[in-house]
């Protein structure tokens, strides 16, 4: 038998062969806390650079390793180390290094030195990064307002537990009125609308705070402010290696870097038709949430903007209608200007009256903002009006509505009938996403007998011109021929896209950011951890800073 001394050295020599083969990672404890407050101030300064202000408290877990670094990614690079300030429970930091880094992007690595929270123990650490330059990016909404979008900071999930009382203020430039600036859509899960306020310098502030945030998603919140408060050469547009927080010295191999860029290009190429599509579409997304039924009653105008029509015809309707009604007729058709009927005729829409009332300005941009508001305030109706019913259906309803209307006009079998019916059909065919091709088609051929209002809308045509009726007496309407008529009907809405609305997509665009404004920017954070973020614009793409401790 072997001995009680002997079995104890054989058995001790066993646990130490145990223990050296263990792999080292085993050995090693790894960070676990929690991120109980997440404090972010972004302060505007009107030499266009950014102070960004952080307050953590961690609670790092019993049997954790101590928390000796904190990384915290930042926007951009354009940053000074020598001028970051930390402290951590009220003790100043000596080392902080962008070289330490070890999240995605760009960032600083803290160093806790004696300060480093133990396991089982609580710390409150304090980030002071001053001056942060090229953070204003123009806006894609607004070229009179300069964009900024910012994420805070954040950590590996494998690192974080529970939940983190998240606030974030932006502090706007000196002199930035309440009314001013624009918030961007808040991150899902956030108030829709920011706090708002004034810090102790007097500037106004927004705020958005989650008590049930966490620590290891990304945030994105975005400002947009007038230019006039910033120096003129501070908003840039972001480069694409900018967006991507890369430096071009660290690409390797020009055939690499070709073939990224490249790439990027196309991306970026998609992005910019994505972004133009969203422009035209001027509906705001609560009008597609499900109702049920159709909603009945639109005016023909109405269902244009329910159909998303472009401005330009949209604008052409309300102007064939108010010559229709009597209310204004033609001056000069280059430039479109109107003659206005005095007294108004009663039973005007709103959208009527108020496209009468931008073509009494004479500067013609003061007269594009007016169409834009009476667009805005059309669009904004249209809405109101849809609340409960299904949009699909009744899309689907008007759509019927213009193919009969069409239906009644192409079965007409003879011009004056042809004639009659379009008349009375007319603005519900401008409905008609083919409207173009199929007015030539149409009316190609025999004469169009004008309606009695077409001589307020064509001041060079004569207002009568007697002719046979078909019917043994005569009528006077004048007459075109069919490809002449056609023509005048189509070029109607080049016509006055050109001539007072200018270019269609600046035009749709000023109002689809008051009816239909850009969601939160989306952006690529990275899963290993912190990092901190500013993007380009409202409603662009970008690279984030990602990862660490």
């Amino acid at each position: 038998m072997i001995s009680s001394p002997a079995l104890k050295k054989i058995c001790i020599l066993f646990l130490i062969i145990v223990f050296l083969s263990l792999p080292a990672v085993a050995l090693a404890q790894s960070y676990l806390f929690s991120l109980d407050q997440l404090y972010v101030d972004v302060f505007m300064n009107e030499d266009g650079t950014l102070d960004l202000l952080y307050q953590f408290t961690f609670s790092n877990a019993p049997g954790a390793a101590a928390i000796d670094f904190v990384d915290v990614g930042l926007p951009n690079r354009y940053f000074n180390d020598y001028e970051i300030q930390a402290e951590v429970n009220g003790n100043p930091i000596a080392y902080v290094s962008s070289d330490e880094y070890q999240g995605g992007g760009t960032g600083a690595a803290v160093a806790l030195g004696s300060g480093m929270i133990l396991p089982g123990q609580s710390g409150t650490v304090v980030v002071y990064v001053p001056g942060v330059e090229r953070m204003f990016h123009p806006d894609s909404q607004d070229k009179d307002y300069a964009s900024m979008v910012f994420s805070p900071t954040w950590f590996d999930s494998k690192y974080v537990t529970g939940n983190t009382d998240v606030a974030v203020t932006f502090h706007m430039p000196p002199g930035v009125l309440p009314d001013e600036p624009r918030w961007h859509s808040a991150p899902p899960g956030w108030a829709t609308e920011p706090e708002t306020g004034f810090d102790n310098r007097g500037n106004f502030t927004y705020t958005w705070r989650n008590s049930r945030a966490n620590g290891y998603t990304q945030y994105l919140f975005g400002a947009s402010v007038p230019r006039q408060y910033l120096p003129a050469d501070v908003v840039k547009s972001v480069s694409l290696l900018e967006r991507l927080n890369i430096n071009s010295d660290d690409l390797i191999g020009g055939g690499v870097c070709v073939g990224f860029l490249l790439f990027f290009v196309l991306i970026s190429a998609t992005g910019v038709i994505s972004e133009r599509r969203r422009r035209m579409q001027y509906l705001p997304p609560k009008i597609s949430v499900e109702g049920h039924g159709i909603k009945r009653g639109l005016t023909a105008i109405e269902a244009a903007v329910l159909t998303q029509q472009p401005m330009d015809k949209i604008l052409t309707m309300i102007l064939f209608a108010v010559i229709k009604k009597g209310a204004a007729s033609v001056k000069s058709r280059d430039p479109l200007e109107l003659d206005l009927t005095e007294p108004q005729p009663e039973g005007l829409h709103e959208y009527e009256t108020d496209l009468l009332n931008a073509f009494r300005i004479t500067r013609a941009e003061t007269r594009q903002n007016e169409l834009q508001n009476t667009m805005i305030t059309l669009v904004r109706s249209v809405t109101k009006k849809m609340k409960g019913f299904s949009l699909k259906e009744t899309v689907a309803y008007y759509k019927d509505i213009t193919e009969r209307a069409w239906a009644q006009v192409e079965s007409a079998e003879t011009p004056e009938v042809k004639s009659a019916k379009y008349d009375e059909v007319m603005e519900w065919t401008m409905l008609d996403r083919d409207y173009d091709d199929r007015t030539r088609r149409v009316f190609t051929g025999g004469p169009v007998y004008t309606p009695v209002w077409w001589g307020r809308y064509d001041p060079g045509y004569p207002s009568s011109a007697p002719v046979s009726s078909g019917t043994g007496g005569s009528v006077s309407l004048p007459h075109l021929p069919g490809s002449d008529f056609a023509a005048s009907m189509v070029n109607s809405v080049q016509s006055f896209s050109a001539g007072v609305i200018g270019n269609l997509g600046d035009f749709t665009g000023a109002v689809t950011s008051k009816t239909n404004p850009p969601p939160k920017t989306s952006s690529s954070g990275r899963s290993s951890g912190g990092g901190g973020c500013a993007c380009a614009c409202a409603g662009c793409a970008c690279a984030c800073a990602g990862g660490g401790r």
